[in-house]
């Protein structure tokens, strides 16, 4: 069953929580995971491989780079749920 965005960015907004420390409330679908979040490269790809386990989905490390905003990422995700 496919779950919805909303679903997706409460999901995401938890791995976020517990790789960062940071306020679920924060991870909205307008902020970037960089300027915004100030998520480095190395805990982002912990939060890709965190993600493809919770929405058993694929994204490919070419993906990830197009990824830049919360948003980006939940449709994504949205778009490729198994």
């Amino acid at each position: 069953m496919a779950l919805s965005e909303q679903e997706i960015l409460a999901g995401l907004a938890e791995i976020v929580n517990e790789e960062t420390g940071l306020d679920p409330a924060e991870v909205q679908s307008d902020k970037s995971f960089t300027d915004d979040l100030d998520i480095d490269s190395l805990s982002m790809m912990t939060i890709v491989v965190n993600a493809e386990e919770k929405f058993g989905t694929r994204i490919p490390d070419d993906e990830v780079k197009n990824l830049a905003t919360v948003g980006d990422a939940v449709s994504f995700i949205a778009n490729n749920q198994g």
